[in-house]
């Protein structure tokens, strides 16, 4: 019972009725504290949500070990200065990539969790921002390179590396997706990725020149490959006709040339962006806009709708006199 001494019997009274309605407003048996350890609402969430998904696996393998790193603390206790203390010590490992990506699944774990209602605290991850960080490089092959390349994959032993690029240049497809392509996919003159194959996890049709389609069909008899696949394994054969043709890419940018490649020249030929979009699968036309540059319409843009005019005398095409030397100023 609370006690407490006032001056007045008005203050007491007062005191008294706030004292009752505190009573009336909270439980009086409260519900026990959550002291479920970090790592078991990881394993909770892999249970309800992450098997569900393509990378459930990896992602609770990097959620353990997160939470090995961390300490395993009680999942209600851990607090954002404690994620960003860690973090702070793990980037001097990992890119900020890497630690963007484990801040994400450590917030969905949370977030997911209170969404099933199998979690009613606060998300101690909810104002933490990502760390900042520069666009990477992106490269794309112009016509040379892409005769230099072709010359540099023909001279190799795997007789799958060059029709399984042209695929990714003629569609945009991903490595993965042209080299697990199978005869279910191709009708016609339109190759269909479905969704169990594709990163986003959906299906999208690309379609095909027949010059294309036929060697796609005369590929698939001279070599009758088990469950209706056109190619056999040869991603390593294109990282050695890369070297041959000592082509300089970026770092993590081996296959993607190619679909860089594809994105950029659709582009500079003209395509549509939201074409674009649906053409590489992208779920966020953000992830497609780092392409717009390319654009003709966008270069032309740059010519007409500069300020340069400005520095024209009266737009009559006659530069305007400079102050002298001695008398300019910044």
């Amino acid at each position: 019972r609370p006690r407490r001494k006032f001056d007045t019997k008005a203050e007491a009274l007062r005191f008294e009725a706030w004292a009752n309605a505190q009573g009336i407003k909270h439980e009086w048996n409260p519900a026990a504290a959550d002291r479920r350890r970090l790592s078991t609402l990881c394993q909770l969430w892999h249970d309800l949500h992450g098997t569900s998904l393509k990378d459930g696996e990896g992602r609770l393998r990097i959620l353990l070990a997160m939470c090995e790193r961390l300490g395993d603390p009680v999942a209600s206790a851990f607090t954002a200065k404690d994620f960003t203390n860690d973090r702070a010590a793990r980037i001097k490992d990992v890119t900020a990539s890497t630690a963007n990506h484990e801040q994400a699944y450590l917030r969905a774990v949370f977030n997911e969790l209170r969404r099933l209602g199998e979690y009613t605290g606060p998300n101690p991850l909810t104002d933490i921002r990502p760390i900042k960080t520069d666009q990477p490089e992106m490269s794309y092959l112009d016509e040379k390179q892409l005769r230099t390349l072709a010359t540099a994959i023909s001279t190799g032993r795997n007789r799958h590396t060059f029709l399984t690029s042209r695929v990714c240049l003629a569609t945009g497809a991903r490595w993965s997706e042209a080299e697990s392509l199978t005869t279910r996919q191709v009708r016609g003159h339109k190759i269909t990725f479905h969704g169990t194959g594709t990163k986003s996890g959906k299906s999208r049709t690309v379609p095909i020149d027949k010059a294309l389609a036929d060697a796609l069909a005369a590929h698939r008899k001279e070599y009758d490959l088990p469950d209706g696949r056109y190619f056999a394994s040869c991603y390593a054969s294109f990282g050695k006709a890369v070297q041959r043709s000592k082509l300089k890419l970026p770092a993590g940018q081996l296959s993607h040339v190619l679909r860089h490649t594809f994105a950029s020249h659709f582009m500079m030929r003209g395509g549509n962006l939201l074409t674009l979009q649906k053409l590489l699968g992208h779920a966020d036309i953000k992830m497609t806009m780092k392409y717009a540059h390319l654009a003709p319409s966008y270069l032309q843009d740059a010519v007409k709708l500069n300020p340069s005019g400005h520095f024209l005398d009266n737009g009559k095409g006659k530069a305007v006199k400079t102050l002298p030397a001695e008398s300019s100023t910044d």
